[in-house]
């Protein structure tokens, strides 16, 4: 009897769950002035999910509309495993659903490279600024400017909150300036005005910084003697839209 009560303390600290939720959660908040009002909001609803215990899920957050939603196994990761059983949010369907809530719409629908290439950018800031002209409420992005694979809402004091892998809970984490940091963004809520550039298709991204470089000029080359001239190389050949009014006419499908 006495064997088994000595060995009940250390089953159940065995059982315990990783990072457990309470000691991350008196830790979670603003912990730097500066922060806006809708930065802080962002960072309360993060928080609350943290004194929640919610999971880390792969594919998490990202349904219709912001908010935890049931995982998939990732393919490349064993710990994934029980994701498609746990409610909760991946790194970027977590700071989806902190910056819904406080801006009451759902600006940052997307995954990490789309959130911090957001046209909602107040500002930005290489991995070489570090972490001083950072404010409560700034996403952390982590990869390569082409291929950002993590994000996460910095907290201040050299903290953040992130969803952080499969077999975690969300939790309060020391800022990780190592590796592939990439940078950071501070997220305007508010209506964006002047000139908004977008991207479209997948694998576009923006560059670091402008190039400065004059434009190359290339002469254009020589015109051949007619619209289907045989010289022309197939791959060069294109229908006409509408028949010309004079001169030869290209065929209507494409010589073989």
């Amino acid at each position: 009897m006495l064997a088994l009560l000595l060995a009940a303390p250390a089953a159940t600290a065995a059982a315990a769950p990783p990072h457990a939720p309470l000691r991350d959660a008196a830790a979670c908040g603003a912990l730097a002035p500066g922060a806006s009002a809708a930065a802080e909001a962002a960072i309360a609803a993060a928080c609350a999910e943290v004194t929640a215990g919610t999971w880390y899920t792969w594919g998490g957050g990202h349904g219709a509309q912001p908010g935890a939603t049931y995982g998939q196994i990732d393919p490349t990761d064993p710990d994934s495993a029980h994701d498609p059983e746990r409610l909760g949010f991946d790194c970027s369907g977590l700071v989806r659903h902190a910056y819904a809530r406080a801006a009451g719409s759902d600006i940052l629908n997307g995954t990490a490279s789309t959130q911090y290439y957001t046209h909602r950018a107040a500002n930005r800031f290489t991995a070489a600024q570090g972490l001083a002209p950072l404010l409560p409420g700034d996403l952390l992005a982590w990869g390569r400017s082409d291929d950002l694979h993590h994000i996460a809402i910095y907290l201040g004091a050299g903290k953040m909150v992130e969803a952080k892998e499969s077999g975690t809970r969300l939790m309060v984490s020391d800022v990780r300036l190592g590796g592939d940091y990439y940078g950071a963004v501070r997220v305007n809520t508010g209506a964006v005005t002047g000139n908004i550039h977008r991207t479209w298709g997948s694998g576009v991204w923006t560059k670091q910084a402008p190039s400065l470089a004059p434009a190359a000029s290339t002469p254009s080359p020589a015109r051949p003697p007619s619209a289907c001239s045989a010289r022309s190389t197939p791959n060069s050949w294109r229908p006409r839209a509408t028949p010309t009014t004079s001169g030869p006419t290209c065929p209507t499908t494409r010589p073989g």
